[in-house]
């Protein structure tokens, strides 16, 4: 059968972080009940379309999953375990913000499968915390970590910002160490993107916030690297580093464009040679629902041409890089059909490492590949 990865999205949070633009709404708790039972209802109406896949990861995101009840999750998962093929699942992901964990729901959490806990702390500067946005302080995250260790988690992933208003060099040092300290298998090392439509945007074009300059931010990030991998972590994709062997299987299968559904307001899904996307808003998903439709927003259709440049660019994010061989049994071409142009130009520039077997990104170009890209599109 074919392998399948289930991504649910759970739009509700406590408040709304200054630099987030995913989809999600603080204080609608009346709405999670309704929105729970309309999920299993979508849920249950993918069970013919997806009977020759077999699920292999789930990935439950948000907004703050953890925010709701542990039954509600429960519920969802139930759903998924009679309604898919589910019985080779490798791992269960559920993403929590600190302070809205608690001894209950992490059992509940462990009774329903999940097996992978994926915690937003962003940093351990309390300052910092609050001039973002995050409702949660460093020590709410000490507890939160304290209880999954106690009730025997052993993969757990922590989100990490760099490049925040007023952040310096020392800071990230401080936070990175604190969280290796903890001894947590993966870690998230992100850059700050200011996204339109966020609070931090418009301060940051109002001049009423500063952000630390190209090079400081580079230096951020070329420390994290460099401080990990000291530590004995894998730099697996361009901002996840884990134990070995304890890389993030559900982001692998967008980073290797397998197949994936997802469930829930604003979900995206790749499959079939097609893509789509699901409304984004309570209103159109429930009504499409209520009146036995999808609830899809828009799609397109996935040429080869565009596969093969998004197989590129998703695998070029993978520190080991895209295998020739395996580019080549999946297309039916070889890479250099395709791109011999492009490879050339950026190995000569040093973005890019070429041997006989793979095709990666050099530290230079890791800095750069927004630059590759752009050539790699059609």
């Amino acid at each position: 059968m074919k392998e399948l990865g289930i991504y649910v999205h759970i739009p509700f949070c406590s408040s709304k972080c200054y630099y987030c633009d995913f989809v999600s709404f603080p204080n609608q708790y009346n709405k999670i009940d309704k929105y729970i039972n309309y999920l299993i209802v979508e849920i249950e109406k993918y069970k013919e379309i997806l009977k020759e896949y077999t699920v292999k990861t789930i990935f439950i995101g948000g907004g703050t999953p953890s925010y709701l009840e542990g039954q509600h999750i429960g519920r969802v998962l139930e759903h998924i375990y009679k309604t898919f093929n589910s019985d080779e699942i490798e791992e269960i992901t559920i993403e929590t913000n600190p302070g809205t964990l608690n001894e209950e729901k992490l059992k509940l959490y462990k009774e329903y499968g999940i097996d992978r806990i994926s915690i937003g702390v962003q940093s351990l500067n309390d300052n910092l915390l609050k001039s973002i946005g995050r409702g949660h302080t460093s020590m709410d995250f000490y507890r939160s970590f304290e209880l999954m260790r106690n009730l025997n988690f052993k993969n757990v992933n922590v989100d990490l910002i760099y490049g925040l208003p007023n952040q310096t060099l020392k800071d990230c040092e401080r936070t990175l160490e604190e969280i290796v300290n903890l001894d947590v298998e993966h870690i998230s090392y992100y850059s700050l993107i200011l996204e339109d439509n966020t609070l931090m945007n418009k301060w940051y074009k109002e001049g009423r916030i500063k952000l630390p300059d190209e090079e400081i931010e580079r230096e951020m990030y070329h420390y994290g690297i460099s401080f990990l991998k000291s530590k004995g972590y894998n730099h697996y994709e361009i901002s996840n580093f884990s134990k070995e062997g304890i890389e993030c299987k559900h982001n692998l299968f967008y980073w290797q464009l397998k197949p994936y559904i997802g469930f829930g307001i604003a979900a995206h899904s790749n499959i079939n040679n097609k893509r789509f996307w699901n409304y984004n808003n309570f209103k159109d998903y429930f009504i499409s629902l209520e009146k036995n439709k999808y609830p899809i927003d828009g799609e397109e259709h996935i040429d080869k041409e565009m596969e093969i440049a998004e197989y590129f660019i998703m695998g070029l994010r993978l520190i080991e890089g895209i295998n020739k061989n395996v580019f080549k049994e999946r297309f039916k071409i070889k890479v250099e059909d395709i791109y011999e142009d492009v490879l050339v130009k950026y190995k000569n520039r040093g973005l890019l490492h070429i041997d006989d077997e793979w095709i990666r990104f050099t530290p230079k170009g890791l800095d750069l590949s927004n630059i590759v890209y752009v050539d790699l599109l059609p």
